[in-house]
């Protein structure tokens, strides 16, 4: 896994996204907001393929990622954005529900 730099704003970009855009492609989708330590999330339209677009001092990084079972949880939002933190960010590049997440075993009480 990529560390990025603490204090790195995490946007997903809500809706689809062509898995066909490269750094140009992407960067001008977001180029009003394209600022040192952004990272924006796009989804493909079936939703098994995802691309982050980092931007750092020297320039763009593009990272891509496909889930060979399941589909990333992707929001429905009107803004077209959402902000997410560091560990959101690592749930939703796993495959698991980042909104909803849920212990898989119950911690026991023991006496």
């Amino acid at each position: 896994m990529i560390n990025f730099p603490a204090g790195a704003r995490i946007w997903l970009v809500a809706g689809i996204t062509d898995m066909r855009c490269s750094f140009n492609g992407l960067a001008a989708k977001v180029q009003n907001t394209l600022r040192d330590g952004l990272l924006f999330i796009f989804r493909g339209r079936r939703g098994d393929m995802t691309k982050v677009l980092w931007a750092d001092r020297d320039g763009l990084c593009l990272f891509f990622k496909r889930l060979e079972r399941g589909r990333f949880v992707w929001p429905v939002t009107h803004d077209g954005k959402v902000h997410l933190t560091p560990a959101q960010l690592s749930m939703l590049l796993e495959g698991i529900n980042w909104r909803h997440p849920q212990r898989t075993e119950r911690p026991s009480l023991r006496i």
